[in-house]
């Protein structure tokens, strides 16, 4: 079984994806944490992030890389919002993407184009979100967490503009598919939009036909 979340940042999609597939038995990849190491090595290669070329020598990292803290860092999810804009980074990371979600069993997958792009047959999508204020919120906790001093105001301005980025950019788009199952966090806890998640993908299990 295959099942993608999408969802733009700190829309829970994340913690979703972990939950379903510790409930399902699921392998899980973060696809985020892939533009992540393509940022990361931007910024220690000293390139430029803007440009297309320099994003993709960033591609090839090595698989260890994606345990490294520093991609949690939220400069570091800046970067990535910039460079996965770019068509050929997208192209240079779908395959991996793809063949994780179709190894045997299938897989649990979160991003931003998982149900449209890398797993557009999964057996079930869901699409996650929550109004930016909240978004803003749970990330500013988080980063005051990690003693970030960066203000409310600042982290809510660039939620809306990664929201703008991801939204509007040519290559793989944020969308949500058309035949995904709509999950709204914004006033649920954790364990709330956890089970209704499972619910949705029950529901979505239910009524497809065996084969």
């Amino acid at each position: 079984m295959i099942i993608a979340v999408d969802g733009p940042a700190a829309s829970g999609k994340g913690t979703i994806a972990k939950a379903l597939a510790r409930h399902y038995g699921l392998p899980h990849l973060d696809t985020g944490l892939l533009y992540r190491a393509v940022a990361l090595t931007v910024r220690r290669l000293e390139l430029d992030p803007a440009v297309e070329a320099d994003a993709v020598a960033a591609c090839d990292f090595a698989e260890d890389l994606l345990a490294d803290p520093e991609l949690r860092d939220d400069a570091i999810g800046q970067l990535a919002s910039i460079v996965s804009a770019h068509p050929l980074v997208r192209a240079a990371l779908l395959q991996r993407q793809k063949r994780f979600a179709r190894q045997p069993g299938g897989a649990v997958l979160d991003g931003r184009d998982i149900g449209t792009v890398i797993a557009p047959d999964a057996d079930a999508k869901l699409f996650v979100k929550a109004t930016p204020q909240v978004r803003a919120q749970r990330r500013h906790k988080e980063l005051r967490g990690h003693g970030s001093g960066l203000s409310f105001d600042k982290v809510l301005a660039d939620i809306r503009a990664r929201d703008a980025r991801d939204s509007s950019r040519s290559a793989a788009p944020l969308v949500m598919a058309q035949d995904a199952a709509l999950l709204d966090t914004s006033f649920l806890s954790i364990e709330a939009s956890v089970q209704k998640a499972i619910a949705l993908v029950e529901a979505r299990r239910g009524a497809t036909p065996a084969t």
